[in-house]
Protein backbone atom coordinates (compact mmCIF):
# COMPACT_ATOMS: atom_id res chain seq x y z
CA UNK A 1 0.00 0.00 0.00
CA UNK A 2 1.04 3.27 -1.08
CA UNK A 3 2.16 5.88 2.19
CA UNK A 4 -0.59 8.28 0.89
CA UNK A 5 -2.80 5.65 1.67
CA UNK A 6 -1.69 4.72 5.05
CA UNK A 7 -2.00 8.10 6.04
CA UNK A 8 -0.01 7.11 9.45
CA UNK A 9 -1.59 9.07 12.19
CA UNK A 10 0.28 7.72 15.50
CA UNK A 11 0.91 9.80 18.83
CA UNK A 12 4.46 9.83 17.74
CA UNK A 13 3.39 11.30 14.29
CA UNK A 14 0.82 13.89 16.28
CA UNK A 15 3.44 15.13 18.72
CA UNK A 16 6.22 15.57 15.61
CA UNK A 17 3.50 17.43 14.04
CA UNK A 18 2.95 19.87 16.78
CA UNK A 19 6.50 20.42 17.23
CA UNK A 20 6.42 21.07 13.96
CA UNK A 21 3.89 23.67 14.00
CA UNK A 22 4.97 25.42 16.90
CA UNK A 23 8.48 25.86 15.01
CA UNK A 24 6.65 27.47 11.81
CA UNK A 25 4.06 29.69 14.20
CA UNK A 26 7.03 31.17 16.03
CA UNK A 27 8.79 31.87 12.58
CA UNK A 28 5.81 33.58 11.18
CA UNK A 29 5.86 35.69 13.27
CA UNK A 30 9.12 37.10 12.28
CA UNK A 31 9.25 39.68 8.52
CA UNK A 32 9.70 37.28 5.71
CA UNK A 33 13.56 37.56 5.38
CA UNK A 34 14.64 36.97 8.73
CA UNK A 35 12.14 34.02 9.05
CA UNK A 36 13.78 32.70 6.00
CA UNK A 37 17.09 33.21 7.33
CA UNK A 38 16.14 31.51 11.22
CA UNK A 39 14.88 28.36 9.54
CA UNK A 40 18.15 27.74 7.60
CA UNK A 41 20.16 28.54 10.43
CA UNK A 42 18.74 26.11 12.46
CA UNK A 43 17.89 23.00 10.26
CA UNK A 44 21.76 23.93 9.35
CA UNK A 45 23.06 24.01 13.55
CA UNK A 46 20.67 22.64 15.03
CA UNK A 47 18.67 19.58 13.12
CA UNK A 48 20.71 18.32 10.74
CA UNK A 49 23.39 17.14 13.31
CA UNK A 50 21.05 16.06 15.61
CA UNK A 51 19.29 13.93 12.76
CA UNK A 52 22.29 12.75 10.94
CA UNK A 53 21.85 14.83 7.89
CA UNK A 54 25.33 16.55 8.11
CA UNK A 55 26.75 13.16 8.50
CA UNK A 56 24.62 11.81 5.58
CA UNK A 57 25.37 14.86 3.43
CA UNK A 58 29.63 14.60 3.81
CA UNK A 59 29.45 10.75 2.85
CA UNK A 60 27.31 11.56 -0.14
CA UNK A 61 30.17 14.12 -0.96
CA UNK A 62 33.18 11.90 -0.64
CA UNK A 63 31.21 9.04 -2.31
CA UNK A 64 31.28 11.62 -5.97
CA UNK A 65 34.51 13.55 -4.96
CA UNK A 66 36.46 12.22 -2.98
CA UNK A 67 39.03 14.75 -3.87
CA UNK A 68 37.76 17.47 -1.85
CA UNK A 69 38.86 17.92 1.51
CA UNK A 70 37.15 17.30 4.60
CA UNK A 71 36.89 21.17 4.98
CA UNK A 72 35.23 21.77 1.47
CA UNK A 73 32.84 18.79 2.07
CA UNK A 74 31.48 20.97 5.49
CA UNK A 75 31.31 24.11 3.48
CA UNK A 76 29.20 22.31 0.95
CA UNK A 77 27.35 19.79 3.39
CA UNK A 78 26.21 22.93 5.37
CA UNK A 79 25.18 25.00 2.59
CA UNK A 80 22.81 22.43 1.55
CA UNK A 81 21.61 22.12 4.56
CA UNK A 82 21.21 25.82 4.89
CA UNK A 83 19.07 25.90 1.57
CA UNK A 84 16.92 23.04 2.81
CA UNK A 85 15.69 24.78 5.57
CA UNK A 86 14.94 27.55 3.88
CA UNK A 87 12.99 26.18 1.46
CA UNK A 88 10.64 24.47 3.32
CA UNK A 89 10.04 27.62 5.55
CA UNK A 90 9.62 29.59 1.93
CA UNK A 91 6.68 26.36 1.27
CA UNK A 92 4.94 27.24 4.22
CA UNK A 93 5.10 31.19 2.91
CA UNK A 94 3.37 31.25 -0.01
CA UNK A 95 2.25 34.63 -0.14
CA UNK A 96 5.66 36.30 0.23
CA UNK A 97 7.65 33.43 -2.35
CA UNK A 98 4.67 34.66 -4.72
CA UNK A 99 4.89 38.28 -4.24
CA UNK A 100 8.71 38.00 -4.80
CA UNK A 101 8.40 35.39 -7.83
CA UNK A 102 6.13 37.76 -10.08
CA UNK A 103 9.83 39.74 -10.51
CA UNK A 104 11.55 36.96 -11.27
CA UNK A 105 11.82 36.92 -15.24
CA UNK A 106 11.99 33.17 -16.70
CA UNK A 107 15.80 32.77 -19.04
CA UNK A 108 17.17 30.34 -20.72
CA UNK A 109 17.58 28.21 -24.04
CA UNK A 110 14.51 26.92 -23.62
CA UNK A 111 12.29 29.42 -22.77
CA UNK A 112 11.38 30.38 -26.41
CA UNK A 113 10.22 27.29 -26.93
CA UNK A 114 8.46 26.72 -23.42
CA UNK A 115 6.36 29.99 -24.67
CA UNK A 116 5.69 28.61 -28.02
CA UNK A 117 4.22 24.96 -26.39
CA UNK A 118 1.97 26.75 -24.03
CA UNK A 119 0.22 29.38 -26.36
CA UNK A 120 -0.56 26.15 -28.84
CA UNK A 121 -1.62 23.87 -25.90
CA UNK A 122 1.18 21.19 -26.27
CA UNK A 123 1.67 19.68 -23.20
CA UNK A 124 4.38 20.54 -21.45
CA UNK A 125 6.57 18.06 -18.81
CA UNK A 126 8.79 20.49 -16.68
CA UNK A 127 11.89 17.82 -15.52
CA UNK A 128 14.36 19.18 -12.11
CA UNK A 129 15.84 17.67 -9.57
CA UNK A 130 16.21 19.01 -5.38
CA UNK A 131 18.35 21.75 -6.40
CA UNK A 132 17.51 25.43 -4.84
CA UNK A 133 13.39 25.04 -4.18
CA UNK A 134 11.19 24.06 -6.98
CA UNK A 135 8.35 25.58 -5.61
CA UNK A 136 10.26 28.65 -6.83
CA UNK A 137 9.93 27.92 -10.30
CA UNK A 138 6.78 26.90 -10.17
CA UNK A 139 5.27 29.81 -8.33
CA UNK A 140 7.14 31.91 -10.93
CA UNK A 141 5.95 29.98 -14.01
CA UNK A 142 2.29 29.81 -12.72
CA UNK A 143 2.80 34.08 -12.15
CA UNK A 144 3.23 33.99 -15.92
CA UNK A 145 -0.05 31.81 -17.61
CA UNK A 146 1.13 28.14 -16.76
CA UNK A 147 -0.56 25.69 -14.59
CA UNK A 148 2.33 24.16 -13.67
CA UNK A 149 1.22 20.93 -11.65
CA UNK A 150 3.38 18.89 -9.28
CA UNK A 151 3.81 15.26 -9.05
CA UNK A 152 4.84 15.15 -5.15
CA UNK A 153 5.32 12.27 -2.66
CA UNK A 154 3.03 11.76 0.14
CA UNK A 155 4.84 12.33 4.11
CA UNK A 156 4.46 9.29 6.00
CA UNK A 157 3.03 11.66 8.74
CA UNK A 158 -0.66 12.02 7.67
CA UNK A 159 -0.74 14.91 10.44
CA UNK A 160 2.09 16.43 8.57
CA UNK A 161 1.06 15.52 4.93
CA UNK A 162 -2.06 17.47 5.54
CA UNK A 163 -1.09 21.01 5.23
CA UNK A 164 1.82 20.11 3.23
CA UNK A 165 -0.52 19.41 0.68
CA UNK A 166 -2.25 22.79 0.97
CA UNK A 167 1.17 24.57 0.39
CA UNK A 168 1.61 22.75 -2.87
CA UNK A 169 -1.83 23.65 -3.94
CA UNK A 170 -1.05 27.52 -2.92
CA UNK A 171 1.75 28.15 -5.35
CA UNK A 172 -0.90 27.76 -8.31
CA UNK A 173 -1.50 24.35 -10.76
CA UNK A 174 -2.61 21.36 -9.12
CA UNK A 175 -0.84 19.05 -6.73
CA UNK A 176 -0.80 15.12 -8.05
CA UNK A 177 0.32 12.42 -4.94
CA UNK A 178 2.28 9.96 -6.19
CA UNK A 179 0.15 6.65 -6.49
CA UNK A 180 -2.20 5.21 -9.15
CA UNK A 181 -4.68 7.79 -8.09
CA UNK A 182 -2.45 10.86 -8.22
CA UNK A 183 -0.72 9.63 -11.53
CA UNK A 184 -4.45 9.02 -13.14
CA UNK A 185 -5.06 12.36 -12.46
CA UNK A 186 -1.24 13.70 -13.50
CA UNK A 187 -1.76 12.09 -16.40
CA UNK A 188 -5.17 13.55 -17.34
CA UNK A 189 -3.70 16.77 -16.78
CA UNK A 190 -0.77 16.10 -19.02
CA UNK A 191 -3.24 15.00 -22.20
CA UNK A 192 -5.51 18.01 -21.55
CA UNK A 193 -2.43 20.23 -22.76
CA UNK A 194 -0.86 21.12 -19.41
CA UNK A 195 2.14 21.72 -17.80
CA UNK A 196 3.58 19.58 -15.39
CA UNK A 197 6.57 19.38 -13.01
CA UNK A 198 8.31 16.08 -11.83
CA UNK A 199 11.35 15.73 -9.89
CA UNK A 200 13.63 12.82 -11.63
CA UNK A 201 16.66 12.56 -8.98
CA UNK A 202 15.70 10.19 -6.34
CA UNK A 203 16.82 6.94 -6.35
CA UNK A 204 13.80 4.28 -8.27
CA UNK A 205 14.66 0.76 -7.63
CA UNK A 206 12.74 -0.02 -11.20
CA UNK A 207 14.56 2.05 -12.86
CA UNK A 208 17.20 2.19 -15.11
CA UNK A 209 20.83 2.86 -14.10
CA UNK A 210 21.99 5.79 -15.35
CA UNK A 211 25.11 8.08 -14.75
CA UNK A 212 24.78 11.03 -12.55
CA UNK A 213 27.69 12.92 -11.36
CA UNK A 214 29.65 10.06 -12.33
CA UNK A 215 28.28 7.05 -10.92
CA UNK A 216 25.71 4.55 -11.83
CA UNK A 217 22.37 5.81 -10.19
CA UNK A 218 18.74 3.69 -10.92
CA UNK A 219 15.95 6.53 -11.82
CA UNK A 220 12.49 6.28 -12.69
CA UNK A 221 11.74 6.27 -16.99
CA UNK A 222 8.22 7.54 -15.87
CA UNK A 223 9.26 11.40 -17.32
CA UNK A 224 10.46 10.25 -20.76
CA UNK A 225 7.62 7.55 -20.98
CA UNK A 226 4.78 9.98 -20.29
CA UNK A 227 6.64 12.92 -22.43
CA UNK A 228 6.89 10.13 -25.58
CA UNK A 229 2.82 9.06 -24.90
CA UNK A 230 1.28 12.19 -25.13
CA UNK A 231 3.79 14.38 -27.16
CA UNK A 232 4.90 16.69 -24.39
CA UNK A 233 8.21 19.17 -24.64
CA UNK A 234 10.47 17.62 -22.14
CA UNK A 235 12.08 20.92 -20.44
CA UNK A 236 14.42 20.87 -17.71
CA UNK A 237 13.55 23.72 -15.51
CA UNK A 238 15.70 25.11 -12.14
CA UNK A 239 15.51 28.05 -9.60
CA UNK A 240 19.05 28.82 -8.42
CA UNK A 241 19.00 30.74 -5.12
CA UNK A 242 20.61 33.92 -5.51
CA UNK A 243 23.46 35.52 -3.11
CA UNK A 244 20.73 37.39 -1.04
CA UNK A 245 19.17 33.93 0.18
CA UNK A 246 15.86 34.62 -0.56
CA UNK A 247 15.30 35.41 -4.72
CA UNK A 248 15.48 33.01 -7.26
CA UNK A 249 17.30 33.16 -11.08
CA UNK A 250 14.47 30.69 -13.34
CA UNK A 251 16.66 28.48 -15.72
CA UNK A 252 14.93 27.32 -18.34
CA UNK A 253 17.10 24.86 -20.43
CA UNK A 254 16.78 23.79 -23.86
CA UNK A 255 13.97 20.87 -24.33
CA UNK A 256 15.34 17.33 -24.00
CA UNK A 257 14.65 15.67 -28.06
CA UNK A 258 12.79 12.80 -28.00
CA UNK A 259 14.45 9.77 -28.10
CA UNK A 260 14.49 5.81 -26.58
CA UNK A 261 13.11 6.54 -22.47
CA UNK A 262 16.42 5.24 -21.73
CA UNK A 263 18.54 8.18 -23.45
CA UNK A 264 16.12 10.43 -22.71
CA UNK A 265 16.16 10.01 -19.02
CA UNK A 266 20.44 10.06 -19.10
CA UNK A 267 20.08 13.42 -20.80
CA UNK A 268 17.38 14.75 -17.83
CA UNK A 269 19.80 13.53 -15.65
CA UNK A 270 22.86 15.40 -17.36
CA UNK A 271 20.85 18.57 -17.29
CA UNK A 272 20.48 18.13 -13.63
CA UNK A 273 24.29 16.76 -12.72
CA UNK A 274 25.14 20.26 -15.11
CA UNK A 275 23.60 22.41 -12.40
CA UNK A 276 24.61 20.77 -9.50
CA UNK A 277 28.69 21.02 -10.78
CA UNK A 278 28.22 24.44 -11.09
CA UNK A 279 26.23 25.20 -7.65
CA UNK A 280 26.54 21.85 -5.60
CA UNK A 281 25.73 23.66 -2.54
CA UNK A 282 22.12 24.17 -3.25
CA UNK A 283 21.23 20.57 -4.33
CA UNK A 284 19.93 18.33 -1.77
CA UNK A 285 22.56 16.18 -0.11
CA UNK A 286 20.81 14.70 2.30
CA UNK A 287 18.96 12.29 0.23
CA UNK A 288 20.46 8.66 -1.13
CA UNK A 289 20.72 8.85 -4.50
CA UNK A 290 23.12 6.61 -5.27
CA UNK A 291 22.49 3.64 -2.71
CA UNK A 292 25.29 1.65 -4.09
CA UNK A 293 24.94 -1.17 -1.75
CA UNK A 294 21.48 -2.14 -2.66
CA UNK A 295 22.26 -2.06 -6.27
CA UNK A 296 24.47 -4.59 -5.42
CA UNK A 297 21.88 -6.44 -3.83
CA UNK A 298 19.05 -5.78 -6.37
CA UNK A 299 20.65 -5.50 -9.53
CA UNK A 300 22.37 -7.81 -12.25
CA UNK A 301 25.46 -6.43 -12.72
CA UNK A 302 28.56 -7.92 -14.66
CA UNK A 303 31.46 -8.53 -12.90
CA UNK A 304 33.38 -5.20 -13.84
CA UNK A 305 30.01 -3.08 -12.28
CA UNK A 306 29.91 -5.14 -9.32
CA UNK A 307 33.82 -4.49 -8.38
CA UNK A 308 33.39 -0.78 -8.98
CA UNK A 309 30.57 -0.38 -7.39
CA UNK A 310 32.40 -2.64 -4.11
CA UNK A 311 35.45 0.05 -4.62
CA UNK A 312 32.93 3.39 -3.69
CA UNK A 313 31.40 1.81 -0.86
Amino acid sequence: MAAYDQDRRRPADWLVNALFQAVLAMARSLPYGPRVALIGWLTRKGLAPLAGFRARAMAQLAYIWPELSTAERRAIADASLDNLGRSVIEQYSAPDLIARAKTWEPSGAGWAAAEAARKAGRPILFVSGHFGNYQAFRSAMNQRGYQMGGLYRPMNNGYVNAHYVETMRAFGGPAFPRGRRGVAQFLRHIKAGGQCAILLDQYFADGVRVDFLGKPAPTALTGAEMALRHNALVVPIFARRRANGLDFDILVDAPIPHDSPEAMTQAISDAIARRVRETPEQWLWVHRRWKPERQLRYFDLDAEEEEALRRNL
